[in-house]
């Protein structure tokens, strides 16, 4: 999903105080990217998911209260297109995989480079998830049959097909559905069938197992929407 010369609006979510303005402060040098809000734990951070619609939430995967996978979900259930990155300084494999199947789209640990971070927004920004792809793996063979001989997403219509191959390179609903003709609810009911035939939870999984089986080429993930 081309959207080179746009602004990336991000959101940190963050118990830290110390945390939050550093990322703002490093984030704050880049015309590309603008903090819209900051939020002490998942509690503040969704009301403001609501009213603000940032593109990009990084968020504390430990937190106390409402932890980053419970938080994760809150976000998602009233936006469900927007894009999470963990930040976490304690990196566990099976919290992150809890994160990503409930819909985050990548992580960062708070060691790595500032660079990183800033690859990691623009990739997830671009619909492409940041994830090992160990992890990946984790996810996809933990999914029912997903290691049968026959693929599940030969179960899929055409039409389905058609509909994860543009999910899976970063295309919103709407998008969807001026590409294809088609309403926004029709598509939302192409990706719930999709969702059910694959064994996936969510979003997230489907792009990823579109991506395990060669669907979608890592490289076809950034296209351009105005054509």
């Amino acid at each position: 999903m081309d959207k080179v010369g746009q602004t990336i609006r991000v959101m940190v979510v963050d118990d830290h105080s110390i945390v939050r303005k550093g990322v703002k402060a490093f984030l704050g040098e880049y015309d590309n990217i603008a903090v819209v809000a900051e939020a002490a734990d998942g509690l503040q951070a969704i009301p403001l998911v609501e009213k603000l619609r940032p593109d990009v939430v990084i968020l504390d995967l430990l937190m106390p209260g409402m932890d980053g996978i419970e938080t994760v979900k809150g976000m998602l259930a009233i936006q469900p297109n927007v894009r999470i990155i963990l930040l976490t300084a304690d990196y566990r494999e099976d919290r992150a995989i809890l994160a990503i199947q409930a819909g985050a789209y990548g992580y960062v640990r708070k060691d790595a480079s500032p660079e990183e971070l800033i690859i990691s927004i623009q990739k997830v920004y671009q619909g492409e998830p940041t994830i090992k792809p160990s992890v990946v793996w984790k996810i996809l063979s933990a999914r029912a049959g997903i290691q049968t001989v026959k693929p599940l997403h030969e179960k899929l219509s055409e039409r389905e097909t058609e509909v994860l191959r543009y999910l899976t390179q970063g295309y919103s609903d709407a998008k969807i559905a001026e590409k294809l003709f088609l309403t926004d609810v029709t598509i939302r009911t192409h990706v719930s069938r999709i969702i059910q035939k694959l064994g996936v939870r969510n979003r997230v999984e489907a792009a990823l197992y579109s991506l395990r089986f060669g669907l979608v080429q890592l490289e076809d993930t950034s296209v351009d929407l105005h054509n």
